[in-house]
């Protein structure tokens, strides 16, 4: 089988979303090849232009060299050499001859048609029996009786000529002015005049008129090539003064004119040559697309210059100045005895990235369960921080190397090279995806910057642990100032990494071991410094949400929740409520709770749209669904939904947020409405996928903790008495529910989760709805005045017990009518 047939039958076992995989981790793979292969290539000479040779220097095999000046000197000349292309439009005289002739013709007969017409208006006045034209026109063209007297004056043709200059100009192409105008039918636009233009303006512009000679006369000592338009033929002109600029033609056409014209009057035809002129244009045009192809053409056929090396030639005298071209001739030498060892470093240390990111992918990607969009979405960030982060590694170990060997301070390159900011990618990734992905990034950055340093091992392993750390120290934020303490903690580290390494490569200065911790101190700041400035950027191109966009969200002066609190009061409440319930659940079984939060408060954020439909919102008693149609009830609680989301959207509140909205009310049932519609219309003729929302399911546990939160919260409203046992009964009985549903199944909550979330749910509802002690009005009238100082509202009495059967009335559709609404 061939290799073709081999990588078709793996592509075709792959499914799109892994090709995408593939085609990124091939991306970085180039990407680490291509900045790693110049410094592999790039080597230093012994010598430099000036040094003298301290020993004699043979080739030690035949080899070519190519002499790149005399090359590109050639080249230079070949380009120079090209004759510029010149287009010749040998009709435009022609088309420009025929137009005159034929405007000048049109004008003639129109005069000869409004002449004629005159003629038939006279001869209808003639006695009875008189001669008329033997030619009359056409009855429809005689005129009616009772026409004005001044049609049949003379003057009455030039003015109708006279209405005709617009026209005339247009048909010609050019502005005629109407003093030429004037004379022109004056003279009833003789065909003498116009047989005179037309060889006039023949004869220059057969002999070639261009726009620009100056530049044409540039091409004198060479030549030009002149291109007839509409065919292939050309030829070489050298007497480049033959042809008329512009200005010239407009002289000869003066020079020509006068003359020929002279019976007009000087006047006369110094206004027909002024028309002449403004007909001339140019009809020989520089190609510049075709002289430029030629010349690149011209270019490409050169070949390069080489000298061939005979094995044993001496290339450097021991005691000679070094000289350019023995350093090339030396650069030659390394290049042919290196090339084969490059390509071979440059192909294993590929290799040695694909089995990292193969490993890394393997250990942290391969069992996901997450979708495959969100998996292919954080491997491209990765790959972006990889490839920017390589190319940073690879531009300060080159910059480390130069200023080591050119500065006067006694440190080495590996102490510069600390300063590289590379534990600002950990920092970053650990933001948003995570320690575990932070320590696989780590790993991976270590070896392509060991790497970079020639294979250093020092390198690695200072990365290694000092990026691993920077992550760990970054991974709980609370605040911006988590950035300058991870910071200075990876700052601190790098100075006892920098000094262990030392000690342990048995570095004689001490100075050098000092440089190092001071580089590597260097670098934690830098890193910190550019992982606070990329983490707003990145959350704006890869809509990620950190710790402190949901720090920002999570501030209740935000535009979303005051609009919410404004306009939805009582859904404002509820949101504040089911948002430190999460938090604290999600607390309990170690999931985010700043992210459980900000999406509790945010869960709701639809119903802004219509917020009268909502229960919890309507103040009056009136409940609008009374008069709407079951159906049209279920579509308006549904839409909250998709309102909700496109807010999210609007707002840039993140995926997680986005997705939470839309997760959090999963695939469940509107209760309360489908048994409406069911005792309207009988249970077969509604559809049950009517009356659910749209989903999916919770994806994640966070989203969980917000579907069960919003249940209990809204039940909890209803229940009357809400002493601590039927709190922990109706948790506990809707918590139940939603699980039988299977509307937990995707979102990774276990039996244990579920108790402890439970109990959270309960200690934070007891806290809610605990009795208040009951204060008689008619006990002392100060005390009464007293409260109704302070407005408490404490002072409202609790519920009464209610029986039995209404504790189970409620339980069984109580709560679930104040779901339906919810």
């Amino acid at each position: 089988m061939t290799a073709n047939r081999i990588i078709e039958t793996f592509l075709k076992r792959l499914d799109p979303q892994q090709r995408l995989r593939w085609l990124v981790m091939l991306v970085v793979i180039l990407v680490f090849t291509a900045i790693l292969y110049p410094g592999l290539v790039v080597t230093d000479l012994a010598y430099r232009i000036g040094d003298v040779a301290e020993r004699d220097i043979k080739a030690s095999r035949d080899f070519l060299i190519e002499d790149r000046q005399a090359t590109e000197t050639n080249q230079r000349n070949a380009s120079e050499l090209t004759r510029t292309v010149y287009d010749h439009d040998v009709l435009l005289a022609r088309n420009l001859t025929r137009k005159v002739d034929q405007v000048f013709g049109d004008m003639r007969k129109t005069i000869a048609e409004l002449k004629a017409r005159e003629a038939l208006r006279a001869a209808a006045k003639l006695p009875e029996g008189a001669v008329v034209n033997e030619n009359p026109l056409p009855q429809s063209s005689l005129p009616l009786a009772g026409a004005a007297p001044d049609e049949t004056n003379p003057v009455s043709i030039k003015q109708s000529l006279m209405e005709k200059q617009a026209e005339f100009s247009e048909k010609l192409g050019i502005t005629v002015r109407e003093d030429v105008y004037r004379l022109l039918v004056d003279a009833d636009f003789s065909r003498t005049i116009s047989d005179r233009m037309i060889q006039i303006l023949y004869e220059i512009m057969k002999s070639g008129v261009v726009s620009n000679k100056d530049i044409l006369l540039r091409e004198s000592e060479k030549g030009i090539v002149l291109r007839t338009v509409g065919t292939d033929k050309e030829q070489t002109v050298r007497n480049l003064r033959q042809f008329y600029d512009l200005e010239e033609a407009k002289m000869m056409a003066r020079i020509m004119g006068q003359p020929m014209l002279k019976d007009m009057g000087y006047t006369k035809a110094d206004l027909i040559v002024d028309m002449m002129q403004d007909l001339l244009q140019p009809n020989i045009t520089l190609n510049r697309n075709e002289t430029l192809e030629r010349q690149n053409a011209a270019v490409e056929d050169v070949k390069p210059v080489f000298h061939k090396i005979k094995a044993g030639e001496m290339l450097l005298r021991e005691g000679e100045r070094v000289t350019a071209v023995q350093i090339l001739k030396l650069r030659a030498l390394q290049e042919e005895q290196l090339s084969k060892r490059i390509a071979m470093s440059s192909m294993g240390a590929a290799m040695i990235m694909v089995c990292v990111l193969l490993s890394a992918y393997l250990l942290h990607y391969r069992n996901r369960d997450d979708r495959a969009t969100s998996i292919n979405k954080d491997i491209l960030f990765l790959a972006v921080v990889l490839c920017t982060f390589f190319v940073i590694a690879e531009v300060a170990g080159s910059l480390s190397r130069t200023l080591a060997q050119n500065t006067p301070l006694s440190f080495d390159a590996l102490s510069l090279f600390y300063a590289t900011p590379i534990s600002s990618a950990t920092m970053i990734v650990c933001l948003f995806l995570g320690l575990e992905c932070a320590v696989l990034l780590a790993m991976i950055l270590a070896i392509g910057a060991a790497i970079v340093f020639h294979g250093s091992f020092e390198a690695l392993l200072f990365f290694l642990i000092s990026g691993t750390m920077a992550a760990y120290w970054i991974q709980s934020y609370h605040g911006r100032k988590v950035f300058i303490k991870a910071g200075l903690k990876t700052g601190l580290l790098n100075i006892i990494l920098a000094v262990a390494i030392g000690v342990y490569a048995g570095f004689e200065s001490t100075k050098t071991i000092l440089w190092g911790g001071a580089f590597g101190f260097l670098g934690g700041i830098i890193s910190s410094i550019i992982a606070t400035g990329l983490v707003p950027i990145i959350e704006i191109i890869f809509e990620y949400t950190s710790d402190i966009k949901l720090l920002e969200l999570a501030n209740l002066d935000q535009p979303l929740m005051r609009k919410l609190m404004i306009e939805a009061p009582g859904t404002y409440h509820h949101s504040v409520i089911v948002g430190n319930m999460v938090e604290a659940a999600a607390a309990e079984i170690g999931a985010n709770p700043l992210l459980a939060k900000v999406c509790g408060y945010y869960h709701d954020i639809g119903k802004t749209r219509k917020p009268a439909y909502f229960i919890e919102n309507q103040s009056s008693g009136r409940n609008r669904h009374d008069k709407l149609a079951p159906s049209m009830s279920a579509l308006i609680l549904i839409a909250h939904i998709k309102d909700g989301m496109d807010l999210a959207h609007r707002n840039k509140l993140g995926q997680n947020i986005t997705d939470t909205i839309r997760q959090h009310h999963g695939t469940s049932l509107i209760q309360y409405f489908y048994d409406k519609a069911k005792q309207l219309k009988g249970e077969d003729a509604v559809n049950i996928d009517d009356y659910r929302y749209p989903g999916p399911k919770p994806q994640t546990r966070e989203a969980g903790l917000v579907m069960l939160a919003d249940v209990v919260e809204a039940a909890s409203r209803v229940l009357g008495n809400p002493t601590p046992s039927r709190l922990q009964g109706l948790v506990q009985k809707l918590i139940n529910r939603i699980f039988s549903d299977g509307q937990l199944d995707n979102c990774e909550l276990t039996l244990r989760d579920l108790h402890k979330i439970a109990k959270s749910f309960n200690t934070i509802l007891n806290g809610i709805h605990h009795h208040r002690i009951e204060y008689p009005e008619n006990r002392s009238g100060a005390l009464v005045k007293k409260r109704g100082r302070n407005g408490s509202s404490d002072r409202q009495s609790a519920k009464p017990a209610i029986d039995s059967q209404r504790e189970s009335e409620e339980n069984s559709q109580g709560h679930l009518r104040r779901l339906g609404l919810s």
